[in-house]
């Protein structure tokens, strides 16, 4: 996914982006059925979306083609 998401970013017009995107890990009920009680130690869905929604409105055109982890510096 990440090598067809750098093509496409090469592909796109000026101003817009394409970014391979790793969100982190994440406590859910699958993550849990493999991590046990270690899953707790991740932050919820709902915590992770409160912290990831502003960083992703962060991104744009300056990000093209690069590959980035939700709250790594970009």
């Amino acid at each position: 996914m990440e090598g067809l998401t750098k093509a496409l970013a090469q592909e796109l017009p000026a101003g817009m982006a394409a970014v391979p995107l790793n969100p982190c890990i994440i406590d859910t009920a699958m993550l849990r059925s493999c991590f046990g009680g270690q899953a707790q130690g991740y932050p919820s869905a709902e915590q992770w979306a409160a912290a990831a929604v502003p960083w992703l409105l962060g991104l744009g055109p300056q990000d093209n083609g690069r590959s980035l982890t939700v709250g790594e510096t970009h």
